[in-house]
């Protein structure tokens, strides 16, 4: 295996700071050094931690060398991932998580699964039950209110609610009456705050949630909005069974405006059949026009051996190439109309919550992507919602009838989790700043977890020379940077720190590209 030489540029006051190594300018100070002598090389001043304050660099597609780390792996929205959760994790490992996070009093985050969508979409991965009849709505919403209950009392009743995100599924198929009395239970249990000052968001479906609806949603405490758009190409919307015109988005957008919601998402997918760049790139031009705060655009992944619906798209997906131009197209018309690349998927308008967020760098990574709220346990309510509270990781039965089962017998619906040991603490600390800030500063790892980072990860760091080699990453004496051409490969280097990605599981999972 080639050993990584860890190297540092001259400080800021030598004579030539920009002198390229490895193609690019490595950030530090103090002399080049070897691994072994790498601790001898600090400086005894505090370096300028690594920060996405400024603009980034604009990023090279070089197609070539992404198609060369296109291989499978996770998106790292958890760590340890949702591939280690294990059916030995019970109810008293979760009571004993949930003790633990009481003990702490600190705001908590509360995620609301509801699984019912009325029409199908080819394209989807979610869990989901795709029914006609609202009907099967009420029995689902009173299981929620006895799990809600429970929940707060096992983590102690009347803590501050500092973020809330309902999603599916598609939340809407609940009548209003029925998300009333749901956010009225929770409401009752916990602290909901009435200024705003929490992030409290509802992903809607604009086929099913007008106006009226929007305007009884904002009434009811929730500001933000998250709309699934997809693409406005006809051609696009047919062959993945979910019609639905620009007016009705605008219009939704329009009432969401009105009535005082401060933050919009849009979600987008590309790599649907038919797209093309040209064809995205009116997608993203009306997209731009509408000025959403925030943007999802979602790499679709087609497993159709383990989503039977996906069999039912077109013969007509774009390849590698086409894909990779889509994603180029994405990027650019987004950034030049102001966006910030958040990281991966996700785009904000500078002033956003979001990018805010991660130029302080309190950006954090959860189950439904990029967010804020980083200091927040995450409860999980509902079939398959998965938490993390304290040290663990829990997700509820995964099909109605076992989280039926699972509720009326009097507890939770716990079906699998983990909990984390010292190591997996360290290297969630690591993954997820990587993901979330696209650099690592050594000495705060160090501090927070009592190590030597150089010597603990001896091996990772020498398996990150040929990442160094093909200019994707700089590795220095304080940290480690995500170059621009490695930007859209920070899964790959994220794996790199991953102790599980030596087993099969990581098969199962989609390209990084």
């Amino acid at each position: 295996m080639t050993s990584l030489r860890l190297t540092s540029t001259p400080c800021a006051n030598a004579s030539d700071t920009s002198k390229p190594r490895n193609g690019a300018p490595c950030p530090g100070c103090a002399s080049c050094v070897s691994a072994e002598g790498l601790r001898q090389s600090r400086c005894s001043a505090s370096p300028a931690p690594h920060n996405t304050a400024h603009a980034a660099p604009p990023i090279p597609f070089d197609a070539q060398l992404l198609a060369r780390y296109d291989v499978s792996g996770p998106r790292y929205t958890s760590y340890p991932t949702a591939l280690q959760f294990h059916e030995n994790f019970d109810a008293s490992d979760y009571a004993r998580a949930a003790a633990q996070s009481k003990r702490t009093g600190k705001p908590l985050s509360l995620y609301v699964h509801v699984p019912f969508c009325d029409t199908v979409c080819f394209y989807c991965a979610c869990t989901k039950i795709v029914t006609h009849n609202r009907a099967h709505a009420q029995a689902y919403v009173e299981r929620l209110h006895s799990e809600i209950a429970r929940q707060a009392s096992l983590l102690g009743a009347g803590r501050t609610l500092a973020q809330m995100h309902w999603g599916g599924g598609t939340p809407t198929f609940l009548s209003l009456e029925q998300i009333a009395s749901l956010v009225e239970a929770i409401s009752r249990h916990f602290v909901m705050t009435l200024d705003d000052s929490a992030e409290y968001a509802i992903e809607i479906d604009p086929r099913s949630a007008g106006p009226a609806s929007i305007r009884a949603l904002r009434a009811l405490g929730f500001n933000r909005l998250s709309i699934g758009v997809q693409d406005f190409d006809p051609r696009v919307q047919t062959a993945i069974h979910r019609v639905q015109p620009r007016a009705l988005v605008e219009a939704t957008l329009d009432a969401a405006r009105s009535c005082g919601f401060r933050s919009v998402n849009f979600d987008l997918i590309y790599g649907l059949p038919y797209q093309t760049p040209e064809s995205f790139a009116n997608t993203l031009d009306a997209v731009i026009e509408m000025a959403p705060e925030r943007l999802s655009v979602f790499s679709y992944a087609h497993l159709p051996q383990q989503f039977k619906m996906q069999r039912c798209l077109p013969d007509a997906l774009p390849d590698g190439p086409q894909k990779l131009a889509l994603l180029q197209t994405i990027i650019t018309r987004l950034s030049a109309a102001g966006y910030v690349h958040i990281g991966m998927d996700h785009f904000a308008r500078p002033d956003d919550e979001l990018a805010r967020a991660q130029a302080a760098g309190t950006l954090y990574r959860n189950f439904q992507g990029y967010s804020t709220r980083a200091d927040c346990d995450l409860v999980g309510v509902g079939m398959s919602a998965i938490g993390r509270v304290g040290d663990s990781y829990a997700q509820n039965a995964k099909t109605l009838k076992s989280y039926y089962a699972a509720i009326d017998a009097g507890g939770l619906a716990l079906a699998r989790g983990v909990r984390l040991d010292a190591d997996d603490r360290l290297r969630r600390d690591v993954i997820s700043r990587l993901m979330c800030h696209m650099s690592l500063d050594f000495a705060p790892i160090e501090a927070a977890h009592e190590i030597d980072f150089v010597t603990y990860f001896a091996r990772e760091l020498g398996e990150l020379a040929e990442l160094a080699a093909d200019g994707l990453v700089a590795v220095d004496a304080h940290g480690l940077r995500i170059l621009p051409a490695g930007r859209l490969l920070v899964r790959v280097v994220a794996q790199v720190f991953d102790r599980y990605r030596r087993g099969d599981a990581h098969s199962r999972c989609a390209k990084v590209m």
